[in-house]
């Protein structure tokens, strides 16, 4: 370990000493302020800003830690660092250098998308980082493939669980295929998609750790890992893997937009010839697996092209997804923005009605999302509608309200409730949100009337200058302490805390 912190890039030592401040963690000499006081007996704690350290001091309060779960958590943040630094030199390796395995991992890895779905909570304690070996010219050119595949279902908080893994080698082997029991009660199995029953639960003896230890043994040494979807997979089984091909990335329909991705069995029937499965027929995920190890190997040993010419029919068939999609968007809307420390039970205060929520752990800006579902497009609107604030507009254009949700603490934080499309037409939108923009426009005129005085003027200039003496901080976790924010900024400042209420 000693070693290793010694060698780390600066970035990487200044991220573990914050990380560490966040979680309040101590090491032999107290926590950060402490250690520095004792080894800097010149600034001390005056000087906390770990960025403003040296490499040297981060490293020696960074050994300062003994017990096992905090050396665990180093040792998980050091190979995450590791992982991102394998990425960027995958970047940068010379393409007519590569091998045709590691031409489908650059694919994945500067897609558009993969930078948002592939950040993983790694930190947590439940997660696994999977180590890459010491010889990174050996990983890299490394071959050996695995395809995995899982079924999920929802739990009665929202979130969703694994349920069932399978997992081919290059070979098609199957090398695993069991159900997991999930550690909260299921109110959804989704048995027509999933082909997972109740009864099939019943049965199941093993835990996300368990699988987590039967795959470590395939993830060794450069392992490129396969899957359609992939980031799905890896996010419920809680794993964080540098090499991986995304076939979901690596094929695209020729003059589709990168956002419209070919669906796993539209892929099978372009270039493999076959389905994986009829219209309407539930998953397999060792079906599934194979049939994306089968698409890499087709790219890999016969130079199947990635950009596919779509027939006729499977422009029908993407069509139909597509409406489906939007006709199932209608009856539902999307949180986000949602602290993580937010219990997933309580989101349910926050709209009316009969529905379901499924939630998506944060990622690490340390935000969850989830989507809500209705019983009927009229329902999600009405839920909408009832939401105190104005409508404004997220980034694509959909429409969205800011809303402030009370916990049960007594504390209140604010999210965003959008819906998942556009509004057919003017008429959908309600008379009171009507009323409400009718009167906020009255009133943002009436204000820039009266802001045109003289003495409004003067005292505008004065509140800018007196801004120019301060400092805002914002997105604050509730559970920081106010005292321990004064680490964030050095010199003499006043502070005051502020909570959304």
């Amino acid at each position: 370990m000693e070693h290793k912190l010694a060698t780390a890039e600066k970035k990487l030592l200044v991220d573990l000493v914050k990380l560490v401040q966040k979680r309040g963690l101590e090491g032999e000499n107290g926590g950060w302020k402490e250690f520095l006081n004792v080894y800097d007996k010149k600034l001390g704690s005056s000087l906390s800003d770990p960025a403003r350290r040296s490499n040297d001091v981060l490293v020696a309060f960074l050994l300062t830690f003994k017990k096992k779960e905090d050396l665990q958590l180093i040792a998980r943040v050091m190979q995450c660092g590791a992982n991102r630094e394998l990425i960027e030199k995958f970047k940068q390796e010379t393409p007519d250098k590569e091998t045709p395995e590691q031409r489908l991992v650059r694919l994945t890895i500067t897609h558009d998308d993969y930078p948002g779905n592939y950040t993983f909570p790694s930190y947590a304690e439940d997660w696994y980082v999977t180590e890459l070996g010491k010889k990174k010219s050996k990983v890299i050119k490394s071959t050996r493939m695995l395809s995995i595949d899982c079924e999920m279902v929802t739990c009665e908080d929202g979130s969703q669980a694994l349920v069932r893994v399978g997992a081919v080698d290059r070979d098609l082997k199957v090398v695993l295929d069991k159900f997991v029991k999930p550690d909260k009660p299921v109110i959804d199995y989704k048995t027509d998609i999933t082909g997972v029953t109740a009864e099939d639960l019943e049965r199941a003896t093993l835990s996300v750790a368990d699988i987590q230890k039967k795959l470590r043994r395939f993830l060794s040494v450069g392992t490129i890992l396969v899957g359609h979807g992939l980031h799905n997979d890896l996010q419920v089984l809680r794993i964080d893997h540098a090499r991986v091909i995304d076939t979901s990335y690596v094929f695209e329909f020729v003059d589709a937009p990168k956002t419209q991705r070919p669906s796993l069995n539209n892929l099978c029937k372009s270039v493999l010839g076959q389905e994986v499965r009829m219209d309407g027929a539930a998953h397999n995920c060792v079906h599934d697996a194979a049939a994306a190890m089968k698409l890499v190997l087709a790219a890999v040993e016969k130079g199947a092209a990635t950009l596919i010419q779509p027939t006729e029919e499977m422009m029908v068939a993407e069509k139909r997804r597509q409406e489906a999609r939007q006709e199932a968007g209608k009856a539902q809307l999307f949180l986000h923005k949602i602290p993580h420390d937010v219990p997933s039970e309580e989101l349910h205060g926050v709209l009316s009605g009969n529905f379901t929520l499924v939630v998506k752990p944060p990622k690490t800006g340390g935000y969850s999302t989830a989507v809500v579902d209705f019983s009927s497009p009229e329902e999600a609107n009405e839920a909408f509608e009832n939401v105190e604030g104005d409508v404004a507009k997220d980034k694509s254009g959909l429409p969205q309200k800011k809303a402030v949700l009370k916990l049960s603490s007594g504390l209140a934080v604010s999210l965003f409730v959008r819906k998942m499309v556009q509004d057919d037409s003017p008429c959908e939108i309600s008379t009171s949100e009507r009323a409400r923009a009718e009167e906020n426009n009255v009133s943002s005129k009436r204000q820039k009337t009266e802001d045109e005085t003289e003495e409004t003027k003067e005292a505008t200039v004065n509140q800018r200058e007196a801004d120019k003496t301060k400092l805002l901080l914002h997105k604050i976790p509730l559970n920081v302490p106010s005292q321990e924010l004064k680490v964030v900024i050095t010199g003499q400042f006043t502070l005051e805390v502020m909570v959304i209420s």
